[in-house]
């Protein structure tokens, strides 16, 4: 195994390391039901799948 020659200080690691950032998720507004959700992602809103504001999915009216 690889071993360092000299110490790395905090100081210049902590510097290497300040790329790795988290970032929150883009959210969106849906234009049809107005609600929050993740952008390129469909969503459920009163059991009904949304995604673009067009309808994927219904929900069955047997259940």
């Amino acid at each position: 195994m690889a071993h360092p020659k000299r110490k790395i200080s905090k100081t210049r690691r902590d510097k290497r390391r300040t790329h790795y950032k988290s970032v929150a998720p883009t959210l969106s507004v849906d234009s049809t039901t107005g609600e929050t959700h993740l952008r390129h992602r469909a969503h459920e809103s009163d059991g009904v799948v949304y995604y673009r504001g067009k309808v994927l999915m219904e929900k069955n009216a047997e259940e």
